[in-house]
């Protein structure tokens, strides 16, 4: 629970509902950091988190940031972190930025518009094993093999429902999921190599549970099952256990011993589920640092 005086670390602001629960509940003196990739999101809290002036950092950035942007404030511990991994609903539904097959829109799918890795890249220039193994490690789709290969025989592909299309084409309709549409598999591994999320989620889960303080809690959203996979596996103590995807190194030494707040993680209610769909998918995880 925040406290008055202590120190907090938001990882993905959005609009910023977890940072005003985080600064209320530490008044009156409790800090707080936050980090968003989106330049957009930083002005717009800026104004809103204005009376918080002194106790609010925010930061445009990756929150892998997490250490350098503590050491520029001159914070050696955190009491508390939050990262949530969702998608942005305004992100999602611009047609602009290229996330979603329901409208037209350019192959992007960046949080960041600074990151030089686009959609357009990665459907239209990777190789076809590459752009498989994408699509089968982080969409986790079955039919990866035979979705990359069409794609690479349909290139160039310019918009977000001819990419779709595509992907639809190459499943057979006796397969298709019966709740989702048949790209949301691709277009999720697609987005999620674009922005790195996987490698940014193993990269920050070491420097955070260092920089928290003995009873401080982190608690992290997850939407897909392989991001839960990891925080389940480093929350669990075992860092020997935590895979860590397309040979990124693991700690050579252990680090803190964490203890898990959650024995199962906390899913929506069905009302909660009614009231936004979207979070259907949600697992929050929490662990504390005992040592």
């Amino acid at each position: 629970m925040p406290h008055d005086g202590g120190r907090y670390f938001d990882g993905t602001l959005g609009y910023g509902g977890h940072a005003r629960a985080i600064l209320e509940k530490s008044s009156p003196t409790g800090e707080l950091a936050g980090t968003d990739l989106d330049r957009a999101a930083i002005v717009r809290l800026s104004a809103e988190l204005a009376h918080y002036a002194g106790r609010v950092h925010l930061f445009q950035g990756n929150y892998t940031e997490i250490d350098r942007i503590c050491t520029m404030l001159g914070w050696e511990s955190l009491d508390g972190i939050v990262l949530d991994l969702g998608m942005s609903s305004t992100a999602l539904d611009d047609p602009d930025r290229g996330f979603s097959f329901l409208r037209e829109g350019p192959l992007d799918m960046r949080f960041s518009p600074e990151n030089p890795l686009t959609a357009s890249i990665v459907v239209n220039s990777y190789e076809e094993g590459r752009l498989a193994s994408i699509i089968r490690e982080y969409g986790e789709e079955r039919f990866a093999k035979r979705i990359a290969r069409r794609i690479v025989q349909s290139r160039p592909i310019e918009t977000t429902t001819r990419l779709a299309d595509i992907v639809s084409s190459a499943i057979p309709r006796r397969f298709w999921p019966a709740k989702i549409h048949p790209a949301t598999r691709t277009f999720q591994a697609i987005r999620m190599e674009v922005n790195q999320e996987i490698e940014n989620l193993s990269a920050f889960l070491p420097k955070a549970s260092n920089l928290l303080d003995i009873g401080g809690v982190m608690a992290i959203i997850s939407f897909h099952s392989l991001e839960d996979r990891i925080v389940k596996r480093f929350f669990s103590g075992a860092p020997e256990e935590f895979v860590y995807p397309r040979g990124l190194p693991a700690p050579e030494e252990a680090g803190p011993k964490l203890e898990r707040v959650t024995r199962k993680p906390i899913i929506p209610s069905p009302e909660e589920i009614e009231e936004n769909p979207r979070s259907r998918s949600a697992r929050l995880r929490a662990a504390r640092r005992v040592s």
